[in-house]
């Protein structure tokens, strides 16, 4: 089995052994990292995609398909594994791609495409062909979204599901709004906004996560904090306290097995601050109560990482989970236990990272 590292694609697996395989996408293709065996040290296996900035990606496990969703390439599709891409973009409104999920399997399977400007389009034929979901730009906060770097448009920066519902989308605008929509895109509703106590964020979503174990809960990391809903996003708690000294999180997983195991990274503050030195001071927080408490995981990891850690990964497997995270440095570090002990297992890659991050951390923009 084959696991995806990327900031806005899967995130989330269980499999009966660890994998050997891992695919990263990266500011300059996509990296397919393997080893013999667990407990093996990583290689990089080959390099594709080359020349195109992938910060998605999405593998069909069932179909051994996997996506790639590029900056202003569009999707690519690869049915080996990797070694060779097809790029799809038939009915593409737009090849600035953010976002890929799939949901569904066999005759149901539909693969979803979220872009700048903010769409959201489907598939249900392995990428052929897409459909815009033109509902989602018609809810009444659209004309709104705004994204505060230039050229100050909006994307769809993440698509989840509801647990055990692939109907139920949840996508992630940033900077606008949580959208959920419970009959596969046909209507939508505004969480943020409409919500018994609204939140004063500019609807700067990062992800929604929604576990099986607790399906009325949400986690939101946002631009402004933590957010948590216990009521499908009718009202929300601010918890940002809770992850301190994260200030702007984003990556989130949890264990599928168990699902109070969770973990969040993120920057100390918002992009805008990293400017004047440089340094994303992220950090890594873990939960083993469902979010009650938190903790910062360290042991192997930097003390204070300048760089950010923009793409998470966890695979449950055997009652434990393997975590791995990549950094804008393009390095990925790697838990095999939960999150006690990190170790660095590729280094020097080319940013993983879904924008413009990396190169502020970089100086580039200076």
């Amino acid at each position: 089995m084959a696991i995806c590292l990327s900031p806005s694609g899967d995130a989330i697996s269980s499999s009966q052994a660890p994998s050997n395989e891992v695919f990263v996408g990266t500011a300059d293709g996509v990296v397919l990292l393997s080893r013999q065996a667990p407990g093996q040290p990583w290689k990089i296996e080959r390099r594709t995609l080359e020349g195109y900035h992938v910060c998605t990606l999405t593998y069909v496990q069932s179909t051994g398909v996997l996506f790639a969703g590029t900056h202003n390439g569009g999707v690519a599709i690869s049915l080996d594994a990797g070694a060779s891409w097809t790029f799809k973009n038939k009915g593409l409104g737009s090849t600035n791609i953010y976002s890929l999920a799939h949901a569904g399997s066999g005759s149901t399977l539909k693969i979803y495409a979220g872009t700048e400007p903010a769409a959201l389009y489907v598939s249900d034929d392995l990428g052929e062909n897409w459909r815009e979901l033109t509902s989602l730009t018609a809810v009444p906060s659209a004309a709104q979204w705004n994204f505060p770097s230039p050229p100050h448009i909006a994307h769809v920066k993440h698509i989840g599901f509801a647990p055990n519902d692939p109907n139920h989308i949840y996508a992630s605008v940033e900077q606008g709004e949580l959208l959920s929509s419970p009959d596969g895109g046909v209507t939508w509703n505004e969480l943020l906004r409409n919500a018994d106590a609204p939140v004063r964020c500019d609807g700067d979503a990062h992800r929604a996560i929604v576990r099986s174990s607790k399906p009325n809960e949400i986690f939101l990391p946002t631009g402004c904090g933590l957010l948590h809903s216990y009521d499908k996003g009718q009202s929300w708690a601010d918890e940002s306290a809770r992850i301190t000294p994260i200030g702007y999180p984003d990556v989130t997983v949890f264990d599928p097995e168990r699902q109070d195991v969770m973990f969040i990274a993120g920057a100390r503050s918002h992009p805008g601050d990293w400017f004047a030195d440089l340094n994303a001071a992220a950090k890594i927080a873990r939960t083993r109560d469902g979010g009650a408490s938190w903790q910062i995981v360290v042991n192997g990891l930097p003390e204070t990482s300048t760089a950010n850690f923009e793409a998470m990964t966890l695979e449950a497997s055997g009652g434990k989970c393997a975590v791995f995270v990549g950094t804008t440095a393009g390095d990925i570090f790697c838990s095999e236990n939960d999150g006690e002990r990190w170790e660095k297992i590729v280094e020097g890659l080319p940013p993983i990272s879904k924008g413009g991050h990396f190169g502020i951390l970089s100086g580039a923009f200076h």
